[in-house]
């Protein structure tokens, strides 16, 4: 556990899942930059009155540091809203001083302070911008922080274009701050978001079908080449009774199963409340009425009783942020084989350099290459 230092005092902080093996803070510069801006260590301290909503904050240490001040935080996060409640309990606030929100509930009435961190894609800004836009008014303190590497010309473009007129900091340790000054003669636009496109039609069952994508979705504007590998050489999927599509994104996994087999019990797992609402979305779209589906938010399959799946398909990220990692790989790894019955099966899609076999024979006694092609790979895992 790392230690944020504040002139509120110093807060003790972890990532989420806590691990002590990572060494990773769960704060940046850009975070650091922002609360000293706030607390005037660069000019007058920002009046905090009113409602504060903080969006984007990565793993609570910005709530967390402002908690006297009751914020609201808006992520598209579940393991954001977990570190959250984590370090919120670490230090000693009421876990109802911080509200809660993802990015797919109604934002407060009103806004008299908006904190924004950066997100990576500016797809997500957009559309939050959009949805946060109706409810700030021409008081409203507008500050946005992030690392150079984040912030571009289009970032500040948005910020412009949707709420007002917009600087930036100079720089330090490598951040930027971002002020926005809202106008409210700017006409107020619906967000362009969720955009549906059509698959492909050499990918089996899903061929040729509408999909929903949510802001910020992965590979929201076309079908990934990962996914598309993977729907040309997945299983069998008649008779599998429940099925997971974990890490689901856009759903068309799990919905290759659904138009399989009716009968198919799918669970759609992510921890992006937007990648849940564009599967659920898609599923909504190209399947009759009166079939059934689960979509959880969930930490990988934490949310699953163990022994209850026969068949989990994934193509896991390996990256949190901008840290490449396979921890996230690995807990997928785990849970699904807890959550498998005897004789159940996962199947990864996953590029070839990653070397998953290697995890997946540690963990389950087997693995062996389904498919394989220049690029990814289709490995088979069967629990004993």
């Amino acid at each position: 556990m790392n230690r944020l230092s504040t002139s509120k005092g110093e807060f003790g902080l972890t990532r989420f899942p806590e691990d002590p093996r990572d060494l990773l803070r769960a704060w940046d510069a850009a975070d650091e930059y922002l609360l000293r801006h706030i607390e005037g260590t660069d000019g007058e301290p920002v009046d905090l009155s009113g409602t504060v909503v903080v969006l984007g904050d990565r793993w609570g240490a910005l709530v967390t540091a402002l908690a006297d001040y009751r914020p609201v935080q808006i992520t598209d996060s579940y393991l954001t809203q977990q570190a959250t409640r984590a370090n919120l309990s670490r230090n000693g606030v009421a876990q109802d001083i911080v509200r809660l929100h993802t990015t797919m509930d109604t934002p407060p009435p009103r806004i008299d302070v908006l904190l924004i961190r950066v997100p990576k894609g500016l797809s997500l800004l957009e559309d939050q911008l959009h949805r946060l836009a109706p409810h700030v008014h021409a008081g409203t303190v507008v500050v946005g922080a992030g690392m150079v590497t984040e912030i571009h010309t289009s970032t500040l473009q948005l910020f412009e274009r949707i709420l007002g007129p917009t600087r930036t900091s100079p720089a330090a340790k490598k951040a930027r701050l971002i002020f926005c000054s809202p106008d409210p003669a700017l006409p107020r636009h619906a967000s362009p978001w969720p955009r549906s496109y059509t698959l492909p039609t050499d990918i089996g069952a899903v061929s040729g079908l509408t999909v929903t994508n949510h802001a910020g979705t992965f590979c929201a504007d076309r079908l990934d080449i990962g996914t598309r590998f993977f729907l040309q050489n997945l299983p069998p999927l008649k008779g599998r009774g429940h099925v997971v599509d974990l890490g689901c994104g856009n759903g068309v996994i799990g919905l290759a199963a659904a138009l399989a087999d009716g009968g198919t019990e799918v669970t759609f797992i992510d921890e992006s409340y937007q990648a849940l609402a564009s599967a659920e979305a898609t599923f909504r779209a190209n399947v009759d009425a009166d079939v059934s589906a689960t979509f959880l938010a969930a930490d990988g399959m934490s949310g699953v009783p163990a022994g209850t799946v026969d068949l989990v398909l994934t193509n896991p990220p390996f990256h949190t942020h901008r840290a490449r990692t396979d921890a996230t790989a690995w807990r997928m790894f785990n849970g699904s084989r807890a959550a498998l019955r005897r004789g159940g099966e996962l199947w990864v899609v996953a590029n070839r350099h990653l070397g998953y076999h290697v995890k997946l024979r540690r963990l389950f006694g087997n693995c062996e290459v389904a498919a394989s092609g220049p690029k990814f790979v289709v490995l088979r895992a069967v629990k004993r």
